[in-house]
């Protein structure tokens, strides 16, 4: 079974937030309450924070990895953009070439192509495939794109695994 790169991550930060809840923040808690009165202790509440803070975090983790998880991989199309393709596009009125990643919303990063499904653009990239026109509406008016690569999840993660 296959596992998603993103899904890696996140079970790592996990253990690491697991251990911070385990072991750093009880001695923490336990220094600051030698320290005495816990109602006028900056320490102890700062600790009590960092806790709650840790807890929520954990639980976070936990559902987008259930969620990633349960993804069912073979749903993702192989010919057509879906969650995890690199999507090479040339912009209909310059010719020029932009290359956008659709990823999940852990992954986002704009400014360097990595896009979510959900944003505007990934969401007209949905289902295209090589030699499809996208029109996507912006904010800044309307954009024309033809896709001229097309690289889904299996091409670039799986089939690295299957060889």
């Amino acid at each position: 079974m296959h596992e998603l790169p993103i899904v890696k991550q996140l079970k790592e930060e996990l253990q690491k937030v697991e251990k911070e809840l385990r072991v750093d923040v009880p001695k923490e808690l336990q220094k600051a309450a030698a320290h005495g009165d816990l109602r006028e202790n900056a320490e102890y509440e700062a600790a009590k924070h960092r806790q709650s803070f840790l807890q929520a975090r954990a639980a976070h983790l936990s559902s987008r990895i259930n969620t990633l998880t349960s993804l069912k991989l073979d749903d993702i199309p192989r010919g057509a953009a879906g969650f995890g393709s690199r999507v090479h596009l040339a912009e209909a009125a310059t010719g020029e070439e932009q290359v956008f990643e659709l990823v999940t919303p852990e992954e986002v990063d704009a400014r360097n192509g990595k896009i979510s499904v959900s944003s505007p653009i990934g969401s007209a990239l949905l289902n295209k495939a090589v030699g499809d026109e996208v029109v996507v509406n912006l904010p800044g008016g309307r954009k024309e794109y033809e896709v001229t690569e097309l690289y889904t999840l299996h091409d670039l993660f799986f089939r690295k695994a299957d060889k």
